[in-house]
Order: structure tokens, then sequence, then C-alpha cells
């Protein structure tokens, strides 16, 4: 009788993932692509239905069980083999002099580990257990399988599995499967929408020069200045209440304020009285795909043009700012590395995306009876000069997360950041400051507060 071959089949590398292989290639003893999260949950927990929600979650989420290795050509492919899957691992730390900073020691460690994509587990799944009534689950992947998105989905469901299995609603939707996201990108890539897209960033980006980073120097990944601040409440009100006058999407008005504001630390544009910059912008990229329920690495990073005339009122600067916005989203599938491929960038090479603007509006998971908080412990590598806002999706619980370059700022520089973005950004969404001119409305509260 044949037998049959059960072996999962090999699969593509998709172009992010590509672009992390090559960053590891370079640096295979550095973890520099992790991403990590961990939920404190707070209430009476169910701890059997929580590890049954987490175990169920990470089996539906495929590309947490991916192996990688290199083909006969050389070059890196991969497959979903099951047997991969991370377990739950419990750890009691009640018995500890200090639970929180003992998980915190151990969450850390992790991070900091060497991570060999074709040796060591991709993804770790704790259980941390601190009180009676207090648990951290952490949840650690490489970012060549996972976005923070991807992250944040795997939270999500597994509080409506928690629900369901506790006896409250019903299961909800399973994952898809990550080789269905690849075979609907084959299908993207060889219809005309892809070469549409082309068109539109060739056409955007043409005479623009971008700076470019090389994945071998040593200095790449390198760490640098941070900081966490929660904004007032009252920041969160003008936001929302300006967006609404405005008719602009609440993050899309972040972006472009912040812009503004480090736009004023760039050379002046080609026009006299007009600063121009490029900044750089993560864009999901799952809105009309089926990737919007797979947890995978899809983000992608688009450059933004950005140029405001100093005698320009700011209403009017903000409208067509977030025109431009929608309509480089509409083109937002063809990926970063296609578009580096178009500029002529080499291998080793990559668009160093700095500044660049991150706002994640994601509502924290709920998980029943408990009180849950999401904390960011790790991202990937960070460039240059970040800004990152956190939120809920009504930008309540609003967060300010900058991160830079000791090479391009210094610790004075950044401290006057954390005051001057916050300040620029209540001037801006005060009532009346639509009709004032954008010289007016940043002009004050920059002097002396360059990036570089």
């Amino acid at each position: 009788m044949p037998t049959t071959d059960t072996a999962p089949a090999w699969l593509p590398l998709t172009p992010p993932q590509l672009d992390f292989w090559e960053e590891f290639s370079f640096h295979p003893d550095q973890p520099l692509s992790t991403v990590a999260h961990y939920l404190d949950i707070t209430g009476p927990v169910d701890v059997s239905a929580l590890c049954r929600a987490i175990a169920r979650t990470v089996h539906e989420a495929d590309i947490l069980s991916v192996a990688f290795e290199l083909g006969p050509d050389g070059s890196p492919r991969q497959r979903l083999d099951p047997s991969r899957l991370p377990e739950v691992k419990q750890i009691d730390l009640r018995d500890r002099p200090d639970p929180e900073q003992a998980a915190m020691r151990l969450m850390q460690a992790d991070i900091r580990a060497e991570l060999d994509l074709m040796r060591h587990p991709l993804s770790v799944q704790w259980l941390l257990r601190l009180g009676e009534r207090r648990y951290y689950w952490y949840s650690r992947a490489h970012h060549i399988i996972l976005d923070g998105f991807g992250l944040t989905l795997i939270e999500q469901r597994c509080a409506e599995l928690y629900a369901h299995l506790t006896g409250h609603g019903e299961a909800g939707q399973a994952f898809h499967p990550f080789a269905s996201f690849i075979a609907e990108e084959e299908a993207y890539r060889a219809g005309p929408r892809f070469s549409a897209d082309r068109r539109f960033w060739q056409d955007s980006l043409a005479g623009v020069e971008l700076p470019v980073v090389d994945k071998a120097s040593e200095s790449y990944g390198a760490g640098g200045l941070q900081s966490h601040d929660r904004l007032p409440a009252d920041l969160s009100r003008q936001l929302r209440r300006s967006a609404g006058d405005l008719a602009i999407a609440w993050p899309d008005l972040l972006v472009l304020l912040t812009g503004l504001y480090l736009s004023r630390n760039l050379p002046a544009g080609e026009s006299k009285g007009v600063e121009t910059m490029t900044l750089w912008l993560p864009f999901m990229s799952r809105w009309g795909s089926i990737g919007g329920n797979i947890p995978a690495m899809l983000l992608n990073i688009l450059p933004f043009r950005l140029a405001a005339a100093r005698e320009e009122t700011l209403t009017a600067w903000l409208k067509q700012g977030a025109k431009g916005l929608r309509e480089q989203r509409a083109h937002g599938r063809y990926r970063i590395e296609h578009m580096a491929g178009d500029y002529g960038l080499g291998a080793g090479s990559r668009f160093f995306f700095s500044p660049l603007v991150n706002v994640l509006p994601f509502n924290q998971p709920e998980f029943l009876g408990c009180r849950t908080r999401r904390h960011v412990l790790a991202s990937g590598t960070g460039e240059g000069f970040s800004v990152t806002y956190r939120a809920e999706d009504d930008a309540g619980a609003l967060s300010l997360e900058l991160d830079a370059d000791t090479v391009m700022t210094d610790r004075e520089a950044f401290d006057r950041h954390r005051d001057a973005l916050p300040a620029f950004l209540r001037r801006a969404l005060a009532p009346g400051a639509g009709v004032e001119t954008i010289g007016w409305v940043s002009g004050e509260v920059l002097e002396g507060a360059g990036v570089g």
C-alpha cells in the first residue's frame, strides 16, 4: 500500500520575514527583534480555564509553531510544525520576598537571552503567579513571526475563549491559518492592484532622498534613551474634541501634529517658508485582508512626505494632511521591502526608519471578572528618533513613549522633548488654534527642543 507524506509543506518567507532573517544572519547572537507583552491579571482567576484558553489560542495561532531552515539552495524556508507550539509554563512566585521583582527578572532574562531562529523556541507562554488573586501572563516572540498587533490579537482571542470556558458567551471565530495569508499575498502580487500600488509609490518617492541603514553595522540595534509618560486625561478629551470638529480620525490627527512638531527640527524645504520631512508610519496592512484575523508579522511601514508652510492655517494643513494619509493607505499593501528594491537598495541595507510615529489605539483585553492591564516589555529594534502613543480606541489612557539614539539626541534635548511635545499638542488642540498659522502654533514651545 502506498504511503502518504504527512510532513508539513515548506512555505516561502514573506518579505518582512526575509528582512528579519537577513538581520539575524548579520547578528545571530543578539536578540534584536524580540516582542514581548505581559498582562497583569488581578481577580478571581479560574486558573484551569485560563491555561486552557491560552493553550487553545496558541494552537489556533499556527505561526507560533514555525520552524526555519536553509533549503538546498541556501535560502531560508519555513514550515508549520505543531510539535513546536509553546506550552503554557506555570511559575509560582508567591514564596519570593518580592514576587513582582522576581517576575520581572525572569521576563527580562528571557528577553535578553540569545535567540537563534533555527535552534531556539520562537515563542514562550508563561503564567506567573504572584499572589492569591494576581497573575502575569507573559507572551514573547520574535518579530519574524509576530508583530505587536499579532500579540494583541492573541490576547483578545484568549480573553474571548476564557469567557467561553467559564460559561459566558460563544467561543467565537478561530484564527485563519497563516498559509492562507501567504496564498492571498501571492495572488495580490500577481494581480493588477500590485502594479497600481507600485506606480503610486514610485511616483511618490521620485526624487526623494531617503536615509539608509547598514544591517551589518556594529551599532545596528544599539540601545538609546527611552521614556514612558502617561498624558493628562484632559489632553485626551481635547484630542477627541478636535478630531470631531475637523472630521479627522484622532490617530491621524495625532500623527500629523507630531509630524509638525518634528518638522521644526529639520532644514527648510525646497520653498522658502516651507519645512519638509519624511515621516515613517507603521501601517497594519490588515484591513480588507484575511490578515485581520491572523497573528503574524504583517506590519508595513510607509514613508509619508510632510510639508508645512508657516503661513498656512493649521486647520487647512491638517485636512490636507489627513487626505494624504488616506490616499497612501489605499496603496499601503505594497510592502516597504518592495519600495526598497524599487529604490535600488541591495542586500544588507534597508531604509532608516527615523523619525517614526506610531499610534496604537488598542483596548486592554478584558478577562471576565478580573482587572487586566497590558505592559509592553519589548517591541523590536528602535533607531534614530521614534514617538509611540498607546491608548484605548477612544483615545483614553493616552501615553507617550519616546526612543532616541544618543548619537542623534543627547539627554538634555531628549528631556526637553518629553515636556515640549505634550505642550505643543495642548497648544495645537486648544479651542481656536485651527484658525492660527502653523508658524504661530508651533513657534513658541519648540525653541531649543531640537532632535539633533
